[in-house]
């Protein structure tokens, strides 16, 4: 591994940088569907290795108070490295005092979460599988 860096622009990174992530995901989204999240999200961090991507992290927000953080990776070789938790840190140096910076992840995950400073919350969430595979079947209320 050599020097990382950390890009935090809209454009910053191309879907022909972007290999191995998603690790575990039923259905994963494609390179240029992450690039695309990421450039419209709030706020975003990238880790490189070269101009290989190694992690990234995003928020969306309403600019004002409220802040959620959807996704944060780290390629499986990078992993155990202190990546993530840097990720984490450089995105929250850019959120500046937001009163609630919340997000989901699974239960094993929790213990992460909590030694980076975070608290554990309940939440409910939908998920729409098809839209990662283009199959999109919007769920309204009526069908559940």
């Amino acid at each position: 591994m050599g020097e990382l860096t950390y890009l935090t622009g809209r454009g910053a990174v191309a879907p022909d940088q972007i290999e191995g992530m998603f690790v575990g995901w039923p259905s994963p989204p494609s390179a240029a569907q992450l690039v695309a999240v990421m450039d419209g999200s709030y706020r975003r961090v990238w880790a490189l290795d070269g101009d290989r991507v190694v992690g990234y992290i995003n928020a969306i927000s309403d600019g004002v108070l409220n802040v959620f953080i959807p996704w944060l990776e780290v390629h499986p070789d990078y992993q155990g490295r202190g990546i993530g938790a840097e990720l984490v840190r450089r995105l929250l140096a850019q959120l500046g005092d937001m009163y609630a910076v919340d997000l989901c992840c699974d239960p094993e995950m929790l213990p992460y979460y909590e030694r980076l400073g975070f608290a554990r919350l309940a939440g409910a969430g939908l998920r729409n599988p098809g839209a990662l595979t283009g199959e999109n079947t919007p769920q309204t209320l009526s069908d559940l």
